[in-house]
């Protein structure tokens, strides 16, 4: 079926929002969201008609070269795609080609840095189960991934290592995970800046922000299914670790990521609205705009069901 040659009103004021959104951006406050390649947001972010080949919507378009649009309203955006693969330099060309120089990128480094025992998924074939031979290993972070991206450091804000639940089969302790950790961020090239996100609660001691404090190593403020409240991990003393500020708004306390893209797909309208978080990324923003920090701040789908407009709340505020 051929859509509409343009998009009907939406009442989202796109316009406004990039204009308070750098102002923010000026005050070193950069907000965007959890990758961008949505057509739910087609009358809000992105305009259909730019998308058409002889007469109809090409999606294989949208995918392509949306990320040109994306950038007319937002200063940043997470780059999840980065976890699945070490992406080819013509890649990495191609995509900053497609925003101006002072547009931020943050990337997710390739699980197969930070994945300790492949999980036993269909993805992962044969590798399901075995230990990761190449887990937190910074020559191979350096060759596959860091030096490609170097040409582009001045915009790539900064790179998240994501950590998913350990089992103890993993590390039993605290202690176990940052005997491997420490040495790793020790060893990591300064071109960039390091970011790291855990999904363990009980890790959020004082001797793993102690680590990242040390090496210079922001923690990662995010919402997720089994993670405390955004509110109570910045609540922690020292939970602040750099002289930058990240946050990625995921997904409520409890509720499941399969859960979520069931019930919000395809992310056109906000469907669960989520006060708590919404109060928390302001507090942080404060935070960052009070004591000078850098931040970036990206927000999901799946946290209410349409990423702009919970952004849209936070900045109308």
């Amino acid at each position: 079926m051929v859509g509409p040659l343009f998009d009907e009103p939406s009442g989202f004021d796109r316009s406004a929002l990039a204009r308070q959104l750098e102002t923010l951006a000026a005050e070193n406050v950069l907000i965007g969201t959890s990758s961008w390649k949505y057509e739910g947001w087609f009358g809000q972010i992105y305009s259909r008609e730019r998308y058409f080949m002889r007469g109809r919507f090409s999606p294989r378009q949208f995918q392509t070269e949306c990320l040109r649009e994306y950038a007319e309203t937002f200063p940043t955006v997470c780059g999840d795609f980065a976890f699945y693969q070490f992406p080819a330099r013509e890649f990495w060309r191609r995509l900053f080609l497609q925003t101006n120089s002072r547009f931020q990128f943050v990337f997710k480094v390739p699980e197969q840095i930070t994945c300790k025992v492949f999980p036993k998924h269909p993805r992962y074939a044969s590798q399901g189960g075995a230990e990761n031979p190449s887990f937190l290993d910074a020559a191979a972070l350096d060759e596959l991934f860091l030096r490609p991206l170097a040409p582009y450091r001045r915009q790539v804000g900064a790179l998240i290592l994501e950590f998913g639940a350990f089992g103890r089969r993993s590390f039993a302790r605290l202690g176990d995970f940052l005997a491997r950790l420490d040495p790793f961020l020790a060893a990591l090239p300064r071109d960039f800046r390091y970011a790291v996100e855990i999904r363990n609660p009980e890790f959020l001691a004082a001797d793993y922000f102690a680590c990242l404090r040390q090496r210079g190593v922001a923690h990662v403020f995010n919402a997720w299914s089994r993670m405390p409240e955004l509110r109570h991990q910045i609540a922690i003393p020292n939970s602040i670790t750099a002289d930058f500020l990240v946050c990625r708004a995921l997904l409520r306390r409890g509720r499941m990521y399969e859960s979520a893209v069931a019930a919000f797909s395809p992310y056109s309208e906000m469907r669960d609205p989520n006060p708590e978080a919404r109060d928390s990324m302001r507090a942080l923003i404060r935070t960052a705009r009070e004591e000078k920090k850098l931040l970036f701040l990206f927000v999901n789908n799946r946290l209410e069901g349409n990423a702009p407009l919970t952004i849209l709340s936070l900045v109308d505020r």
